[in-house]
């Protein structure tokens, strides 16, 4: 990131970080707690210290440039070393704090625990906001780059520096609506199969585990189609006789829409569920905090309740 040499204000790092975030000058100028007048000064000093327009109008709103978005994980990552540095003895002001964290998670695990965590974050931290972001069919470096401050789910990420935290396996379990005929009688692995699937995937792939689970005993299944959520998916299920999968965190969600989960007559795999963040939160204590408020929202894998195949 090149800028002036002479006369450079810190503090425009942490105005940049913000108006990055809210790519907004009126909704950053009331988070840093400053006149709408005095932000957009700012901001000027700002583009002329990076030799970059920063935020572009476009229509109604304003977005970043490429380069602004280039240099945000950077941005970022200095903001928050020098938060944590000035930091006294790793304790954090959790009624006093105010911060955004971004937080990379499945959509399905948002509709389980995000009031949950929701309510205990305004309980305890009411100067915090959480910005949930649902997995891309893109991958990239979200960790590294600074787009989000923790990763919740199976984590599988490519960045060797990354921390993961392995909280258990996780598995999966055939969901479908109540009275589906395949509840009915003794689950085997050819009347799954029989059944008429509909697949989540963020990509939108046609198989996956379950397929070659299911050809190793010489069987084949229907995949109808796919939806990219978890969520979206136990919506057609109840109102169809198709049949899904969730993880098995998510059968209070879908038994709360009248659905009933089963157990897969097939050897899946387990999926590693667990935390994951970039090392240079490691010393930030109120991302400590976050992580262990993930931590304590998670229940313990022997879980919940789903029908016996046999």
């Amino acid at each position: 990131m090149r800028v002036a040499q002479s006369g450079l204000d810190l503090n425009l790092l942490v105005a940049l970080d913000v108006l990055l975030e809210e790519s907004s000058v009126s909704r950053a100028a009331a988070r840093l707690h400053l006149s709408e007048p005095a932000m957009s000064r700012t901001l000027g000093r700002i583009r002329k210290a990076l030799g970059d327009p920063v935020l572009v109008r476009a229509g109604r709103t304003m977005v970043p440039t490429p380069h602004a978005l280039a240099v945000h994980g950077e941005v970022r990552a200095v903001v928050e070393r020098a938060r944590a540095l000035f930091l006294s003895g790793g304790q954090v002001d959790l009624p006093t704090l105010t911060r955004t964290f971004t937080v990379l998670a499945h959509d399905a695990f948002a509709a389980t625990f995000g009031a949950t965590l929701f309510s205990r974050v305004a309980r305890e931290a009411p100067g915090v906001r959480l910005r949930f972001l649902s997995e891309s069919h893109v991958d990239t470096p979200a960790l590294r780059e600074g787009v989000a401050d923790l990763e919740l789910g199976v984590v599988d990420s490519g960045s060797p520096e990354v921390r993961v935290e392995r909280l258990f396996d996780e598995h999966m379990v055939g969901v479908a609506r109540a009275g589906h005929p395949l509840l009915r009688g003794r689950m085997t692995a050819r009347r799954f199969a029989a059944a008429e699937h509909l697949i989540v995937s963020r990509r939108g792939r046609l198989e996956g585990p379950v397929d070659a689970a299911l050809a190793r005993q010489g069987l084949t299944r229907r995949v109808v189609g796919t939806v990219g959520s978890y969520p979206a998916s136990l919506f057609i299920l109840r109102e169809s006789d198709l049949v899904g999968l969730i993880a098995s965190q998510a059968v209070p969600l879908a038994a709360e829409l009248g659905l009933e989960a089963f157990e897969v007559p097939l050897d899946l795999p387990t999926l590693p569920f667990g935390l994951a963040w970039h090392p240079r939160h490691d010393a930030d204590p109120a991302h400590a905090w976050l992580r262990g408020c993930a931590r304590e929202l998670l229940p313990a894998v022997a879980g919940h309740p789903v029908r016996r195949t046999h």
